[in-house]
């Protein structure tokens, strides 16, 4: 005898559903879609030419370089930690894995404001380090590696944390043919491993990259807010909502929006095709 699986399908009243389906759209509406419009309209308010000399200000130019140097740096410094992170937890059993994972989540719990603390208390003038590096003509707080360290310790866990439930999920049955039949270590990634990753793989790193561009508590406090040397773009909203010029810091904040907004559509698309992906499989 054969049995058709049948579907549970909950039956609600009409006014229910729409009440449902009324009550997410306003929520979304209020928090997110308001937000977004005033933004916009705000940067626009005095006009395109008023929007373009803010967008284009040396310091705005500026802050839009330093931000997407920072980024360029830290997405691929994670990029590697996170694969190679993964692949080890993934696939090997080794003493410390799970203070590895620990590590990985630490960012998660710490504020990105403690974390940028704990670089001053390292690398600033006061501290041991701090007086070597000043010595050696080396700075790192309030100058670019600063930026750098304080983006990558907050945007380290989101490709591996992307990656390792994958990799546990597919275990290690294909590589261990592959090294069988002889492929080499890298080979066997290339040709095996990062076939099978390549969505999450991409979606880590938009998340990280994503972070990396809009991180503002960490760079905060490292960064001493020099205009046009240590700003990222965040930075620079801040500074110029300060100083009352809520036109320019509206307009600077729009080239963030567009990139969140970009963004959100990347990661629509990928996880499309990653769920695609799977259901091939």
């Amino acid at each position: 005898m054969f049995w058709k699986r049948r579907r549970l399908r909950i039956s609600e009243p009409w006014w229910v559903k729409s009440l449902l389906i009324v009550t997410s759209l306003a929520f979304i509406g209020i928090l997110v879609g308001l937000p977004l419009a005033a933004v916009f309209v705000e940067a626009f308010r005095q006009g395109w030419e008023a929007y373009v000399e803010a967008v284009m200000h040396p310091h705005a130019v500026s802050a839009l370089k330093l931000t997407l140097l920072v980024a360029a740096i830290a997405v691929p410094c994670n990029l590697v930690f996170g694969v190679a992170a993964s692949w080890a937890i993934a696939k090997f059993d080794f003493i410390g894995k799970r203070l590895l994972i620990t590590f990985i989540d630490l960012p998660f719990s710490v504020s990105p404001v403690i974390s940028g603390l704990i670089y001053i208390l390292l690398f600033g003038s006061g501290s041991m380090l701090g007086e070597w590096l000043m010595a050696n003509d080396m700075q790192v707080v309030f100058a670019v590696p600063g930026l750098v360290i304080a983006t990558i310790f907050v945007t380290f866990p989101f490709i591996a944390r992307e990656l390792i439930p994958l990799m546990e999920e597919q275990g290690s049955e294909q590589e261990e043919a592959a090294l069988m039949l002889g492929a080499s270590g890298l080979r066997t990634f290339f040709s095996v491993t990062l076939p099978n990753i390549k969505w999450a793989l991409l979606y880590g790193v938009l998340l990280c990259n994503a972070r990396a561009m809009g991180e503002f508590g960490a760079v905060s406090v490292v960064s001493g807010h020099i205009r046009g040397k240590t700003n990222t773009l965040p930075l620079h909203v801040e500074i110029l909502y300060n100083e009352y010029n809520f036109m320019a810091a509206f307009a600077v904040a729009s080239i963030l929006t567009m990139l969140a907004l970009v963004t959100l559509l990347l990661k629509t698309l990928i996880e499309l095709k990653f769920t695609h992906s799977a259901k091939a499989l």
